[in-house]
């Protein structure tokens, strides 16, 4: 065979379409940026404005000289690349067969989005702007009602909450009635995809990436941008097979530390 055959664009496009469907925060988190992304060390300004100021009016007087508004530059760097590099035995022969190319850019996808939720989950726990511990033992409704209150304080809007949690605490929480379930009777309302419950608020996940942390975010806090940017065939020169390798890139912001929230459950 000849790896001219090779096909980039359908492989590249099954191993970004597998890897997504895998990804916990990386679905929770905007993508807003991403198609400005074309290699490593690639910046996007981000230019967010400043609050606008609110007046009283009153009839009769002249309003205020309008307040010139100044933006807050804000980079997200691309600064994160991985790559697979695997050989089949005859890399032609696999593209015409679903299941052989299916199972390869899902094990690919796999590891690669392993390693894409351990860095965004870095990043998270970096910069998130609520900070705080409860008991382990604590009542888990409690505690995210204390998420909630929070969040509330910081005026974060309650629009499009989510809260990942880890399996231990996803067990706990299917246990107890208050807690809305897919599996309920009747729901208040349908639970966002992927999502295993709802309750204080928020469309509950869970992330086996987490052991004793809750995580709480809004679409607006965290921006993320991956792209797979590089896909390619080669004839290998220690053997007589075709290797397929492909590069992944990515990056994450913080935009709005308000939004997220790491809460820690200590002994």
């Amino acid at each position: 065979m000849a790896v001219t055959n090779f096909i980039p664009e359908v492989w590249s496009a099954r191993l970004q379409e597998n890897l997504h469907r895998q990804l916990v925060f990386g679905g929770l988190c905007n993508r807003w940026y991403e198609g400005d992304i074309k290699s490593y060390g690639d910046t996007v300004h981000i230019n967010s404005l400043q609050d606008i100021t609110v007046r009283t009016y009153t009839p009769g007087e002249d309003i205020a000289d309008p307040e010139q508004l100044s933006g807050t530059d804000t980079t997200l760097t691309i600064d994160h690349a991985v790559y697979c590099n695997f050989f089949l035995s005859d890399v032609d022969a696999a593209q015409t067969r679903a299941d052989v190319m299916e199972a390869a850019m899902r094990g690919a996808a796999r590891r690669l989005a392993e390693d894409t939720e351990t860095y965004l989950l870095g990043v998270i726990r970096r910069d998130a702007g609520i900070r705080q511990n409860a008991a382990a033992s604590a009542d888990l409704y409690s505690v995210l009602l204390q998420i909630k209150t929070a969040m509330d304080l910081r005026h974060v809007p309650r629009h499009g909450r989510c809260l990942v949690v880890p399996p231990t605490a996803e067990a706990e929480l299917l246990k107890d009635a208050r807690f809305v379930t897919a599996g309920g009777a009747v729901a208040e309302h349908a639970l966002a995809d992927g999502a295993v419950a709802r309750a204080a608020g928020f469309d509950i996940y869970v992330s086996t990436d987490l052991t004793d942390e809750l995580v709480a975010l809004t679409e607006e806090g965290v921006t993320f941008a991956q792209q797979i940017a590089g896909m390619e065939a080669y004839r290998r020169e220690k053997g007589f097979d075709d290797g397929v390798k492909a590069l992944s890139l990515c990056g994450a912001k913080v935009l709005q530390p308000d939004c997220v929230a790491v809460w820690t459950l200590s002994a």
